[in-house]
């Protein structure tokens, strides 16, 4: 796959802390589980709830089961370097595990541009919603993202692991991700614009989407005569538009700089908001104010400890 010599790479993370190590494994800990629990937590409630089997709660549980698997193919690898103090991760594993993040990524970088599409319809033709929105465009719109978000992975994966890392093989950071493998090669002029390129279409394809879709989705807001109105209509787009500033805020700080750049420890911090941080708030966004899930939920635990005494 490539001519490079390097047989493993060093996640080097944050050296000047290694002196705190197990608080760190704590920390991501804390945030895998918790991460775990809060979009499980989503899942359950959409899946059985009759009152969330909407195409907003379709789109919401397929980002819960993403974000799962995007947490999942960094997080165990930093806690297992953690307990066993050690920092080397194969070649192959390196390449597999920069695949699937950069894969999920791109992914739930495309989903929420579908998700402000179903908010646009949702506010803007409320009347043809569930005609627009039925469960077989839902369903080809998640599968699209899906088949796109890896197509940008593969192209990111094949161009950047064939190139020769010869300036080193120490990441500084805690798991294999494009940027800082991208810092490690040589001769990789044509390949890093060509990469950049396809990448930026790709965010840049999925930002357009989700600023226009806003764009028409203010302007009918500010359309409603009634403050109320425009109060419950904003609400259903409040918790999107709070997870797409944080995902695309730390994305962009980290993708679109050159490799060459040198990186602060500021800014070492970015891909652990994105890949660790993010995930375990959002389904707090989601929830946190959304009284509707709240009431679906509670009747579940409701029926569930109901159903638990009769079969006492």
């Amino acid at each position: 796959m490539n001519n490079s010599s390097v047989k493993e790479f060093l996640l080097l993370g944050f050296p000047e802390l290694f002196s705190v190590q197990i608080a760190l494994f704590y920390a991501f800990f804390v945030s895998y589980v918790l991460t775990l629990a809060g979009n499980v937590l989503i899942i359950v409630a959409t899946s059985f709830s009759t009152a969330l089997r909407t195409p907003m709660y379709f789109f919401l549980r397929n980002l819960s089961f993403l974000e799962i698997l995007y947490t999942s193919v960094t997080i165990p690898k930093m806690l297992s370097n953690f307990l066993n103090n050690t920092t080397s991760i194969s070649f192959v594993a390196c390449a597999v595990q920069a695949y699937f993040f950069v894969g999920l990524g791109s992914t739930e970088c495309s989903l929420l541009a579908v998700m402000a599409y179903d908010r646009y319809v949702a506010v803007c033709n409320p009347l043809h919603y569930l005609t627009l929105m039925d469960p077989p465009t839902c369903g080809a719109l998640v599968f699209t993202c899906w088949i796109t978000g890896f197509m940008n992975s593969t192209v990111h994966t094949v161009g950047i692991f064939q190139l020769n890392f010869c300036v080193s093989n120490i990441i500084h950071q805690f798991f294999c991700d494009f940027q800082p493998l991208l810092s490690l090669a040589c001769n990789k002029q044509i390949t890093e614009l060509v990469l950049f390129i396809v990448g930026g279409a790709y965010g840049v394809g999925s930002c357009a989407l989700i600023l226009m879709s806003y764009k028409q989705i203010i302007s009918a807001i500010v359309k409603i005569k009634s403050k109320e109105g425009q109060k419950k209509a904003f609400s259903t787009c409040a918790s999107h538009l709070t997870v797409v500033s944080l995902f695309y805020g730390t994305s962009l700080c980290t993708y679109y700089r050159p490799s060459s750049v040198n990186v602060t420890d500021q800014e070492k911090l970015t891909p652990v908001v994105y890949a660790v941080i993010t995930p375990m708030l959002n389904p707090l966004i989601y929830t946190l104010r959304n009284k509707e899930f709240k009431m679906a939920l509670s009747k579940i635990i409701q029926t569930k400890l109901a159903n638990n005494r009769i079969f006492k």
